[in-house]
């Protein structure tokens, strides 16, 4: 095959980071355009940096630090107001949401869901989409194709099916446009929530997609209702199994609009995040061919059909090293927040009640104290000795870890690994993405590529 040339740059894509401290308005037109931009540089070299932007808030890089926060004082913590604000209107209440006991018996009524034997029973659903895909790929013929939307297409379609695999009333393409809407309108952060005003204060140009969000909801209501009556199918699907789950302590069962909340919680959040990490891993491997050559003697060794499967996964830790390796450069989640309730003590600095603390995982992933060559794409780095638990931290930690991490650790491993099958991927000079995080951290103008048949 033609080999192409990498694009020479030292190290991947990177966001630059603040060197100069910013007043509100120069925050706020910043975070409009990316999130990731008010993190100043100190962030990737000291544990601690703090100021005040409307509110005080604390940007917290000290792994021990993260842990009190997450786990170990984490009901001092709970999800910011801006967080909430931003996603109440299309998921609810739901686990993602909730706090406190509301928060638990969804969580126990969810976990069983998410065991590794249902999400084996998913695999053939993900190994399929991963087919269509390549027949995608392969009828653009060598063209350059946009891997983030060939992987938005790609995981949108595992979601779909693997939560209402009936289809019966789900409009595939409505929900779909609906989701990009919202998040689109939802990502544009507003002056209201840096101050933390509540939800039902109206948010300039965030409302439009208030009906493409309600007519999701009905639909996915729909559904759910019909299901009721049809009862499961051959292969229990997301839908099934958290419809029959009950709180294993008070036995109680999730109602309608609590399915819904959290069925569509599953899939706003769970597709678009793994098609970002699928989207920077491909943009990896074409930026450093000799990696992707490692990755692929790998592949060709383990996956004996077309599509990767579940039972090969275990087998395929080189696609594993860049899926990691993806989501420390580029974290979908590339920056989170907590509202402190009470006082308490950071890295010897004290949090004041209503202080927001704000866990920059992009800057943490990249921190010259925790890291070697922090900048640099290196797969290696997963081999051996692991890196300190929380200061890596793609799906967050402690009680509240992402529900769905085994699941999308699958999903991304068993897609690239295909790919890699039947393709090798080659960059394209002058089309290099550019990390942006408004809701997540997409690569934007998207991750064109060159994709030629093995």
């Amino acid at each position: 095959m033609t080999r192409h040339e990498p694009i020479r740059q030292p190290v991947p894509v990177r966001v630059p980071l603040v060197t100069k401290p910013m007043g509100l308005w120069a925050s706020l037109q910043a975070s409009r355009r990316n999130v990731l931009s008010i993190i100043p540089d100190l962030a990737t070299r000291q544990p601690m940096v703090s100021g005040k932007t409307g509110v005080r808030w604390h940007m917290v890089m000290d792994p021990e630090a993260n842990r009190r926060v997450l786990r170990e004082n984490i009901g001092n913590y709970p999800k910011s107001l801006v967080t909430k604000n931003l996603l109440r209107p299309a998921i609810g209440e739901s686990m993602f949401i909730a706090e406190g006991a509301e928060w638990r018996w969804q969580r126990r009524t969810a976990a069983p869901v998410f065991s590794h034997r249902n999400m084996m029973a998913l695999a053939p659903v993900m190994a399929g989409a991963a087919r269509r895909s390549v027949e995608r790929i392969a009828a653009a013929e060598g063209a350059p194709v946009d891997f983030l939307a060939e992987m938005v297409t790609t995981t949108f379609d595992v979601i779909s099916d693997v939560t209402f695999s009936g289809g019966e009333g789900f409009e595939r393409d409505a929900v779909h446009a609906a989701i990009d809407a919202y998040i689109g309108a939802a990502g544009k952060i507003s002056l209201f929530d840096i101050l933390g005003l509540p939800d039902w204060v109206p948010r300039p140009r965030r409302s439009f997609a208030a009906g493409g969000v309600g007519d999701m909801k009905a639909m996915a209501d729909e559904v759910i209702e019909a299901r009721r009556e049809r009862g499961e199918g051959e292969v229990a699907d997301l839908l099934d199994l958290l419809r029959e789950g009950e709180d294993p302590q008070s036995g109680r069962k999730m109602t309608t609009s609590e399915l819904r909340d959290n069925l569509l919680t599953f899939i706003v959040a769970g597709h678009e995040t793994t098609a970002l990490t699928l989207a920077w891993s491909l943009y990896l491997l074409a930026f450093d061919p000799d990696v992707q050559e490692e990755v692929c003697a790998e592949v060709d060794a383990v996956v004996s059909g077309d599509a990767a499967t579940g039972e090969d996964v275990a087998a395929l830790p080189a696609v594993r090293r860049v899926v990691d390796e993806a989501l420390r450069l580029y974290p979908p989640a590339g920056m989170v927040s907590r509202t402190a309730l009470g006082p308490d003590e950071l890295c010897g600095r004290e949090i004041r009640k209503g202080d927001t603390v704000i866990l920059p995982i992009y800057a943490l992933h990249r921190h010259r104290l925790l890291w070697d060559d922090p900048d640099a794409f290196r797969p290696d780095r997963w081999e051996g000795e692991k890196p300190e638990r929380y200061a890596y931290l793609p799906f967050g930690d402690g009680p509240r870890v992402c529900i769905g991490a085994s699941f999308a650790t699958q999903e991304a491993v068993m897609i690239l690994a295909t790919m890699l099958k039947n393709f090798r991927f080659g960059a394209m000079p002058g089309r290099v993405p550019e990390p942006v995080m408004i809701l997540t951290l997409r690569p934007e103008g998207g991750v064109w590529l060159r994709a030629e048949r093995r």
